[in-house]
């Protein structure tokens, strides 16, 4: 049976955390963190019950921290390029390890990570993690890889700018020299000679503090000093090794990867490791984190099974939703991928966006209810929901590195309101309807034929008049979905004409009365269906309705 897959994106280390001290920029002791063990079969029943069929547990592989392991073995980072006290997950410094901050027991850190993947797959869901190629922390240095693994850069001629067969870029004869203060509290500064490139394609020794400065970037044989000219024959090494990195993580039972900023990584090399792991795990997902739209075919061929659709259908439904934007611009953004929808992952949050209910995206979670619907609904596509997304979390507060800017920190150790009041029981009434909402809509996504099999036919091109409403039908077998939703604050009546051309389309029959059932609120409704007439649908504010009927 085909099904639609939903992504329920966590980041663990604030999962679970019900430490309320919240103290700007504190530490660990101070503000606590999530463990994976937090991730109980009752907390992992919850989210299945949800309707989802993945989780994405973002930050698992260690990364750099201002934390203190060295008890442990695990070499201590300089703070001066870590950001914020608990770091980056995208700035990794072991592929082979699991971040110690995650773990209960930090010498048993990879076996619960390996029971973490046995509970998911018991609640019936399975497992995503990040696979980070495009950049390392500074001071990469794994412990953890298997005998006989060269470390990346081990056997690096840094005296070269640029060699096919180095893992890094370099800046010989230079000092990594950067806009802001290399000591940060310590007796020594941290000290880069010859400097790396830095992770977003910055060449030279004295990134900003804007640059991923954290980051060095890493070498699949791209000379970008002489205008990205590739050197792929013989296979650099870097391929060989990232790949060996995917296979160790493969084997451990996970079912795909979320590939970070997977576009700054040449195709090729997607290509040659995506057919390597899918030759022995056939069935591993790879989501790529790709933003530009001319290349979202090629790496599609290149063996990516899904890609984000940040800057068509995310971007679009936030201005709709903001009220900058006609609902209209939603079948715009549809019609640019429509032949490869099915590989386009939508969202409405994650880690990189703002939370739909902070002041600097919508200022309310209700509004994103229409958007949700239409991102759910649409078509078979994947959905991906962000942790605390359906209980309305504003990401509002100033956690530290990460400032006030509408976003839950990706940097700081903190704990998220939301979840902490849900674990008590102390949601506010708005918060659990909006909840119930979500659980409706995704369950809907997944359970309903029309909508993981159907096919689908956009209404608003015969709805002209209508900029804050947005409907379409959704088809499988007899089984028809009219959707409608209203992005608008105030109550409205849609009358919603649907053309012979869809009928003819969707081999519906006109029929002088249905009985359609509203999946949302249980209502049954009465009308006639005839084609280039229209059926009067009532819309809430920021308000939907799925109406369902034979036909």
């Amino acid at each position: 049976m085909k099904e639609k897959l939903v992504i329920y994106q966590f980041f663990t280390r604030l999962y679970g955390n019900q430490n309320t001290t919240r103290i700007e920029n504190g530490t660990i002791d101070q503000n606590g963190c999530g463990k994976m063990n937090d991730f109980t079969p009752s907390a992992l029943k919850r989210i299945r019950e949800m309707g989802v069929s993945h989780i994405w547990y973002t930050g698992i592989i260690r990364h750099a921290t201002q934390t203190d392991y060295s008890a442990y073995g695990i070499p201590r980072q300089h703070p001066a390029i870590v950001k914020g006290k608990a770091g980056s997950p995208y700035a990794i410094t072991d592929y082979y390890d699991v971040d110690p901050d995650l773990a209960t027991d930090v010498n048993q850190r990879m076996q619960e990570f390996e029971q973490l993947i046995e509970r998911t797959h018991q609640a019936g869901m399975k497992v995503i993690i990040d696979f980070v190629p495009n950049h390392v922390a500074r001071q990469y240095h794994s412990i953890c890889k298997p005998e006989g693994v060269k470390d990346l850069g081990e056997e690096d001629r840094p005296q070269n700018g640029f060699d096919p067969q180095n893992n890094f870029y370099y800046c010989p004869g230079q000092r990594f020299t950067p806009y802001f203060d290399l000591y940060h509290g310590e007796q020594e500064p941290y000290l880069e000679e010859p400097a790396k490139a830095t992770g977003n394609d910055c060449f030279h020794n004295a990134p900003g503090t804007n640059d991923w400065y954290e980051t060095v970037k890493l070498n699949y044989g791209l000379d970008y000093y002489a205008g990205r000219v590739g050197h792929f024959n013989p296979i650099p090494d870097t391929w060989s090794k990232m790949t060996d990195i995917l296979l160790f993580w493969a084997k451990k039972g996970i079912d795909g990867f979320r590939c970070d900023m997977a576009e700054m990584v040449p195709a090729e090399f997607w290509r040659w490791a995506t057919d390597k792991v899918k030759f022995i795990y056939p069935d591993i997902v790879f989501v790529g984190e790709v933003y530009n739209p001319a290349e979202y075919r090629n790496y599609l061929g290149a063996g990516f099974d899904y890609l984000y659709d940040k800057v068509g259908m995310y971007d679009t439904v936030r201005e709709v939703m903001r009220g900058n934007q006609s609902t209209h611009a939603i079948t715009t953004a549809w019609q640019q991928t429509d032949d490869i929808r099915d590989h386009m992952l939508y969202f409405l949050e994650n880690h990189d966006e703002q939370r739909i209910a902070s002041s600097f995206f919508a200022g309310d979670a209700r509004r994103g209810v229409p958007g949700l619907v239409v991102s759910a609904l649409l078509y078979q596509n994947p959905l991906m929901i962000y942790f605390a997304q359906e209980y309305g979390e504003q990401g509002m507060d100033k956690e530290g590195f990460s400032g006030h800017d509408g976003r839950t920190t990706i940097f700081d150790y903190w704990s998220v309101d939301t979840l902490v009041r849900a674990a008590s029981r102390k949601l506010t009434k708005e918060e659990k309807a909006l909840n119930a909402i979500y659980n409706k809509v995704v369950n809907i996504a997944r359970k309903e034929k029309a909508v993981y099999d159907g096919i689908s036919f956009d209404l608003m091109y015969v709805n002209q008049d209508y900029h804050r409403q947005y409907a379409f039908l959704r088809k499988a077998g007899s089984e028809v979905l009219l959707v409608v939703v209203n992005f608008d604050d105030l109550p409205t009546t849609m009358d919603v004409t649907i053309p012979a051309h869809a009928f003819d389309y969707l081999k519906l029959k006109e029929r002088k009365s249905i009985t359609a059932v509203d999946l949302l609120s249980g209502k049954e409704i009465k009308r006639t269906l005839h084609r280039d007439s229209y059926v009067s649908v009532d819309l809430d504010p920021q308000g939907a309705v799925i109406l369902k009927f034979k036909a």
